[in-house]
């Protein structure tokens, strides 16, 4: 049988419509176990794929520990205990230990997952060699100004990006040990970071300080989607160690809530992000690892009542279409761009690990949302 260009368009278009529609009930309401199944899906491809060809980075890698928010949120969902055993073993490998660069914000992601495995499981050892490092963290001066010069992300915050690898590390910790010091630490540094790179205006945040004066092709300041990804991302998982009274928690919730609508506004009919966030036009293919830290943050804002799910459901409803049509039918998920600083590139190929914890922290925050 034999399809003219425009018949195999619409029939792509209508076959990628009714997989999109499957996943709703009568109601319109993303079917629970329909995002279960799609979540497994993506982390038993990423599982075989470092079973059969091992890993690409050092297992204590940035990259690494934001995939394993992600397994972490599939296997504390009812019946996934599985996806939990897999990190389990990863910690036991990494000896419990984060990365080599004590104060590299990156080198202490993965500490978040080892907190949220203690929280579970109860075992000193998982958090024991952290929380020594945490510490001596909240020990440090932290006077340094943020210019990007002198190795200053070995001992500050000074990119955007972490504010995900940071904050949460700590804030989990606490939510681990009841010492309040190590989220003061986290909020403390993290007004620091948002003084010098945060944009009052458009709501953004800058990668870093070489970003605060460039350009896009349309004139429009540089804002990447994964880096404000990351922020947002980071800034939910901050306010869960946050407790309701303290003195900061407004004023992080105000925050929170600025760039959520921001962010919204950004959103393509798609329902996704590109990577540039104010010039889509000159990357104008959909980029997941951006879209799933956007759905993550705004479907975890309605399931804690401080965003209005009527205004900002239907934003996460299409985001997770967006992350569930650039699945392969294999389970790699696709249009992730690959490690940068700024906005590139991204093809329906391009795939890496903190895509995937993105789509999987996405999906927990919409199976809580669909089973209340």
């Amino acid at each position: 049988m034999k399809f003219s260009k425009t018949g195999l368009i619409l029939t792509l278009f209508t076959v990628t419509g009714l997989q999109a529609f499957s996943q709703k009930t009568a109601s319109g309401k993303i079917k629970a176990e329909q995002v279960v199944k799609d979540m497994q899906r993506v982390a038993d491809w990423q599982i075989n794929k470092w079973n059969t060809d091992g890993y690409k980075y050092p297992k204590v890698d940035w990259t690494l520990g934001a995939c394993y928010t992600g397994i972490f949120a599939l296997g504390n969902l009812p019946s996934n205990e599985k996806y939990l055993d897999v990190l389990i073993k990863i910690g036991e490998d990494n000896k419990w230990n984060t990365g080599k660069r004590r104060f590299y914000a990156d080198d202490y992601c993965v500490a978040q997952t080892y907190s949220q495995l203690y929280l579970r499981y109860k075992e000193p050892k998982m958090i024991t060699p952290f929380r020594a490092l945490a510490d001596s963290i909240a020990a440090q001066p932290h006077t340094e100004p943020l210019n990007w010069k002198n190795n200053i992300a070995m001992r500050e915050w000074a990119w955007c990006d972490a504010l995900f690898m940071g904050p949460p590390a700590l804030s989990y910790l606490t939510l681990a040990t009841g010492d309040q010091k190590y989220t003061n630490t986290a909020i403390k540094l993290w007004w620091k970071t948002t003084e010098f790179l945060y944009d009052p205006t458009e709501k953004l945040y800058f990668r870093d300080e070489t970003y605060l004066n460039k350009k896009e092709q349309n004139g429009q300041k540089v804002f990447w989607s994964r880096g404000n990804g990351w922020v947002m991302a980071g800034l939910v998982r901050l306010l869960e160690g946050t407790p309701a009274k303290h003195p900061d928690r407004k004023k992080l919730e105000k925050l929170y809530k600025d760039m959520a609508g921001r962010i919204v506004s950004l959103q393509q009919p798609d329902g996704s992000w590109h990577a540039s966030l104010l010039d889509p036009a000159s990357f104008p293919i959909k980029e997941m690892s951006g879209t799933g830290f956007y759905c993550y943050a705004l479907a975890w804002g309605v399931n804690h009542g401080l965003l209005n799910k009527k205004a900002y459901w239907p934003a996460v409803e299409k985001a997770w279409t967006a992350l569930t049509s650039s699945v392969h039918e294999n389970g790699m998920l696709g249009y992730v761009q690959p490690i940068g600083a700024s906005p590139d590139k991204v093809d329906a190929s391009s795939t890496e690990v903190y895509g995937v914890g993105a789509f999987l922290l996405s999906g927990s925050e919409i199976y809580k949302y669909n089973t209340k």
